[in-house]
């Protein structure tokens, strides 16, 4: 079975640095890894096209450098975006198009895909390519799922991508959703994996044993919490299982090698005992800065944190409700 290759170090790594990537980075990322059979390069703020912004941190880019500086330095991968209907608008995807983005990716709440109806259907008009994206899919059963994706799939979604955004999944439960997808699904089914529990590689794994076909990884395994799948030992380990993937493993890791002195390499990516901890609760690994300085700030344990959020089933996006939670929780430890 062929594998398509999906590389979101240049979004969801921009997490890992407070969406401080420069646009020399981006151009020698771009350049370093073209040749090497990835399919897709994903590029922008780690909370995806129109989100820099005070309540999610502001890029050192706009957008659209972002873009055109990966367009002009890719002439084999595609370039792709992420988008968030609200934090983006219909006509970001009009400007992403007119730059020369290969690949949409729109993306709601594991419950939410009703929201990316006008989204994927103003992109597929203008004959765009887009993946339907369902994100902490941990918070939903299969069968929620299933129900969620055919919404993708009727509104012209060429393909489903769900993220485990929280990186909580194990290969169990991640063979019970993408195959069940998989079968129900007449359009192509991939996977995001985060690296929280240490279990992405084995989680990207099960996805392609159940059969996606879309598999993402970030090289170093750079992303927001405890990172991604690593890029380079996903392709590694599909070869070892004979999943075809187009990606010559050894001209990877001599672009790893080559990129020594940029963020997605120099930037250690290790499962610390915040991302363990907000693994385990199933909280976004995105939220992972903002909780650490909120846990300062207020002098409240971080664990109690994420344990709260996940009581109130926090999403993407609510950035703000951690201030209030930590300030709740120093006001509850000081009259203890």
């Amino acid at each position: 079975m062929t594998i398509s290759i999906y590389d979101p170090t240049l979004r969801d790594g921009n997490h890992a640095v407070s969406h401080s990537l420069s646009l020399e980075e981006i151009s020698r990322y771009c350049r370093a890894v073209d040749g090497c059979g990835i399919d897709v390069i994903e590029v922008g703020h780690g909370n995806g096209l129109g989100a820099s912004s005070l309540q999610l941190g502001i890029a050192r880019h706009r957008d659209t450098e972002m873009l055109e500086t990966a367009r002009a330095n890719l002439t084999r991968s595609k370039l792709g975006i992420h988008m968030i209907p609200g934090f983006s608008r219909l006509s970001d995807i009009d400007t992403a198009l007119r730059i020369g983005v290969e690949v949409l990716r729109i993306a709601a709440h594991c419950t939410e895909a009703s929201l990316t109806e006008s989204y994927i259907e103003h992109a597929r008009a203008r004959n765009a390519f887009v993946q339907g994206v369902l994100m902490m899919t941990h918070m939903a059963s299969a069968e929620r799922l299933l129900i969620e994706a055919s919404k993708l799939q009727a509104y012209g979604a060429n393909a489903i991508v769900l993220m485990d955004s929280a990186g909580h999944y194990d290969p169990d439960s991640t063979h019970e959703k993408l195959s069940l997808l998989v079968k129900e699904i007449s359009i192509p089914v991939g996977f995001h994996a985060h690296n929280n529990l240490g279990l992405a590689i084995a989680n990207s794994l099960a996805a392609a044993k159940a059969g996606a076909t879309v598999i993402d990884g970030c090289m170093r395994g750079f992303g927001a919490g405890a990172g991604n799948t690593q890029l380079e030992v996903l392709c590694a380990v599909l070869e070892r299982y004979r999943f075809e993937t187009g990606v010559n493993v050894f001209e990877l890791c001599r672009a790893v090698e080559s990129l020594s002195d940029i963020a997605p390499v120099k930037t250690p990516t290790i499962v610390k005992t915040s991302n363990l901890i907000s693994g385990l609760y199933g909280v976004c690994g995105g939220f992972e800065k903002h909780v650490t300085r909120a846990a300062s700030e207020f002098r409240v344990e971080p664990r109690k944190i994420y344990e709260e959020l996940a009581r109130c089933n926090a999403v993407a996006g609510q950035e703000d409700l951690i201030i209030s939670v930590a300030s709740r929780l120093s006001q509850s430890d000081a009259t203890v």
